[in-house]
């Protein structure tokens, strides 16, 4: 799986092919976590990640 980004310790990886693994689809992994969001719909369909802290 292709790393496309790294910022702020999260690193984002890409499948892009459906014969190659399922829909198309991107992981956000941070740390342990690791959520998958769908490219379609753009929202998570698999997984778990922080949420952001607040002030």
């Amino acid at each position: 799986m292709p790393v496309i980004a790294r910022f702020y310790g999260i690193i984002i990886k890409m499948y892009f092919s459906q014969s190659e693994h399922g829909v198309p689809h991107f992981h956000a992994v941070y740390g342990e976590f690791n959520g998958v969001f769908s490219i379609e719909m753009i929202e998570m369909i698999e997984g778990d990640l922080p949420l952001g802290h607040k002030n």
